[in-house]
């Protein structure tokens, strides 16, 4: 009996402690701090929490913005052509899943952006706002995508005052059950 009990004892302090090892944590890493500036580089991976000057929005209060029909500006980069494809091949781009209605303005949020890349952003916002700085906008990306989260800063320092920042993005969209379309974007114009 008292090697039994014994028995149990053991096994009672080490299936916890196995349990505790057994797989990672699935909790999520810490929103890191709000940079003073851009995120230059490692542009995927925990975005922080807030954006000042930005309302954050969740899957629901995104939902409710597309459903009333708030613009959706989606700033995930365009995959470049392959590099070594030889010249006058044909080479189409997989098709790019996004919110319904979104302007999508790729390669906006890196954190340094040419002056052509500048233009092309400041066109699609007043395209999106029709020239109101005041008019909500919603802007995207991917989950865990500092690229939403540098172009809806810069849209904020360029005076645009009612901006949404949806974090979760497509992921989150998809994830909600919500509909998703082919999208292409504008075309950007010489430099």
């Amino acid at each position: 009996m008292r090697r039994r009990l014994r028995i149990l004892a053991v096994a009672a302090l080490l299936v916890p402690a196995a349990a505790g090892h057994a797989a990672p944590s699935a909790t999520p890493p810490a929103a890191p701090p709000e940079p003073a500036g851009y995120r230059m580089d490692d542009y995927h991976g925990p975005v922080p929490a807030t954006l000042r000057g930005a309302t954050v929005l969740d899957d629901a209060a995104a939902a409710a913005a597309w459903r009333a029909g708030v613009p959706f500006i989606d700033t995930s980069p365009q995959p470049p052509r392959p590099a070594g494809l030889p010249a006058g091949t044909l080479w189409v781009p997989r098709p790019h899943p996004d919110i319904p209605g979104s302007l999508w303005l790729p390669d906006v949020g890196y954190g340094a952006i040419a002056p052509a890349t500048e233009r092309y952003f400041r066109d699609g916002l007043r395209r999106a706002t029709g020239g109101d700085r005041s008019r909500r906008i919603v802007i995207y990306c991917k989950e865990s995508c500092w690229h939403s989260w540098n172009a809806a800063k810069r849209a904020v320092a360029w005076g645009y005052t009612h901006v949404d920042w949806y974090p979760n993005g497509v992921n989150g969209w998809k994830r909600a059950g919500l509909p998703l379309a082919p999208n292409t974007p504008p075309p950007r114009p010489a430099s």
